[in-house]
């Protein structure tokens, strides 16, 4: 009899963990939902599967209730929402928040196909001069609020980051010494030779300014999103994207428009609880 139930607990046990894996794997080929509430409302939002590092710290912080009792502590209507932070919960008025006193970081998770449209959930973290691979804050992060772009002032803003990025590759390839070769060679009729030069020139500097990432060309995805429902666009390529609003734009909105101190940290607080819909 007592062998009978050792079989049968072992079976059990190789059915559980079994399912358990299947779960897991499950979980990592899906977004995973998760709600914010406040006093002033609540917001659903995904994160998405594709940023795996992020996904996992952020839903493991919601498991040890590290959110709940913080604040949206830096509320800048027209550009982020911000929370995360430890040292928020239970800060007395006027207190400047932090970063939470942790050291941890997480690698940058970059995707071209997550932006900061309006709603977007993504990692605050240190400054380049001090974070150079633009590692995220294990804790921090905010949610993008932004405004309406028109497609010229899209185009402008393009303009204004590929001209002077240009002008530097080219100055590294057209140096005065090639300026120099390729007048001789235009002032003696070498057509074929100066072509050739010219022409590598030309494919080189076409190359390194293509294959740059600090080049800026919208997407199509990214002009609709920040013509229609706003965002922040000078903050792509900077901060990490690993989620979206899926629900909870008017709370997000009317958060913003709540008044700030000097510190952009709202007069009546915002507290939140996080909780786990689906994982």
């Amino acid at each position: 009899m007592i062998q009978i139930k050792k079989i049968l607990f072992f079976i059990f046990l190789m059915i559980f963990l079994g399912s358990n894996e299947s779960l897991k794997a499950q979980n990592k080929s899906t977004n995973s939902i998760i709600l914010i509430e406040t006093n002033l409302g609540n917001i659903k939002l995904m994160l998405y599967k594709e940023t795996p590092k992020h996904r996992k710290n952020f839903l493991q912080l919601i498991e040890n209730k590290h959110f709940d009792g913080t604040l949206f502590y830096r509320v800048i209507d027209g550009f982020v929402l911000q929370g995360g932070s430890q040292d928020s919960r239970n800060a007395s008025p006027g207190r400047q928040i932090g970063y939470g006193g942790s050291n941890r970081t997480i690698e940058s998770e970059f995707r071209p196909q997550f932006f900061h449209k309006k709603g977007a959930l993504a990692a605050a973290r240190q400054p380049d001069k001090v974070n150079v691979f633009k590692e995220s804050d294990v804790s921090q992060f905010y949610l993008a609020q932004g405004r309406v772009y028109t497609l010229e002032e899209l185009t402008a803003m393009e303009r204004a980051v590929n001209k002077p990025l240009r002008k530097q590759i080219v100055k590294r390839y057209l140096t005065p010494k090639k300026r120099q070769t390729l007048d001789s060679l235009k002032k003696l009729n070498k057509t074929k030779e100066f072509r050739e030069i010219a022409n590598k020139i030309k494919s080189n500097i076409s190359f390194d300014f293509e294959s740059s990432t600090e080049k800026l060309i919208f997407s199509e995805a990214q002009k609709l999103a920040f013509t229609t429902l706003g965002g922040v666009p000078h903050l792509d390529k900077n901060y990490t994207v690993f989620g979206e609003v899926i629900s909870g734009f008017r709370v997000m909105d009317k958060i913003a428009k709540l008044k700030t101190d000097k510190h952009d940290r709202p007069y009546n607080d915002v507290k939140m609880k996080v909780r786990i819909l689906k994982y």
